[in-house]
């Protein structure tokens, strides 16, 4: 039986975020950063001190990975940057695909040190996104004919990888090579949410395996079993949860963004909170993300 928490949290951040996506956790400087997408910005949080930064972007940016204590990787419209910490200087890095119609969206790094991106259309047409595996500056296609690729994700091991078209509503599995992020296998179903109320969004995967899942047009966060079970949801205040994240040095904390997108002046009066970027203000076993491997 699913269990259904009620928010015990606090909003992070009242900025609105037209698509608030893409958030992670550097525990070397206690930093959180998430993206509004089609805003074109990139927001910086300072734990400890709540100190906020927002930088401006020349592109759609939508994943973010730490490199090293000088350098993020940035994922975007545009191709993957390398983006200076010091300056915010990008210099480009890599290409995922070269399609002028499509943008980036969702992402995560693999315990390799490798990176998953996923790309769609930039109106979310149909089978238009593919999912891609970054090594370094090799780029290989992963998964093709996707609409909205989200949810990618690791068990700890690095042994599974998972990932959803939110457009489909099935939540995937798929065998890795846990030295390379590379599939072992074909994707196999674990969890069909396809005849539910909204979609399977971003994802994480904590310290047991559990995955943690924001439903968009839903207001929660779900948490699966790595058999496929559901077992809790975590209201949030917001209806389109779109990306959780473990933050905090013990990964013991879990942010979550949220979006206006498509929302009318009428809907976002009756969603004061849309956009806004919270904590759930549960404990959570997380995992501090890898580091993205040049």
């Amino acid at each position: 039986m699913t269990e259904t928490h009620s928010f015990t949290g606090r909003i992070l951040c009242e900025t609105a975020c037209h698509l608030g996506e893409g958030p992670t956790y550097d525990p070397a400087t206690d930093k959180a950063f998430w993206f509004d997408i089609r805003g074109r910005k990139l927001h910086e949080l300072h734990l400890a001190t709540m100190a906020k930064a927002v930088h401006d972007l020349p592109f759609l940016g939508s994943v973010l990975a730490v490199v090293d204590a000088e350098r993020q990787l940035i994922v975007s419209d545009q191709g993957l940057f390398i983006r200076t910490v010091a300056d915010g200087r990008l210099t480009p890095f890599a290409r995922l695909e070269d399609k002028a119609a499509n943008r980036s969206n969702d992402g995560r790094v693999h315990p390799s040190g490798a990176l998953w991106a996923s790309t769609m259309g930039r109106s979310a047409e149909k089978q238009s996104g593919a999912i891609y595996h970054v090594a370094g500056e090799r780029v290989t296609k992963l998964f093709s004919n996707l609409t909205i690729p989200n949810s990618i994700c690791f068990s700890p091991d690095g042994g599974t990888g998972y990932f959803t078209d939110t457009d489909v509503n099935r939540l995937m599995k798929v065998a890795l090579d846990p030295r390379t992020g590379l599939p072992a296998g074909e994707p196999a179903l674990l969890s069909d949410e396809s005849g539910t109320p909204g979609g399977v969004d971003g994802s994480v995967c904590d310290a047991d395996g559990l995955i943690w899942n924001a439903r968009w047009g839903e207001n929660a966060v779900d948490v699966y079993k790595p058999d496929g079970t559901k077992v809790a949801r975590h209201l949030v205040p917001a209806s389109q949860t779109s990306c959780p994240a473990f933050i905090g040095a013990k990964a013991d904390r879990v942010l979550v963004t949220s979006a206006w997108q498509d929302m009318d002046a009428a809907a976002r009066l009756a969603d004061p909170h849309a956009g806004q970027t919270f904590e759930l203000g549960v404990v959570a076993r997380g995992r501090l993300e890898p580091n993205f491997r040049l």
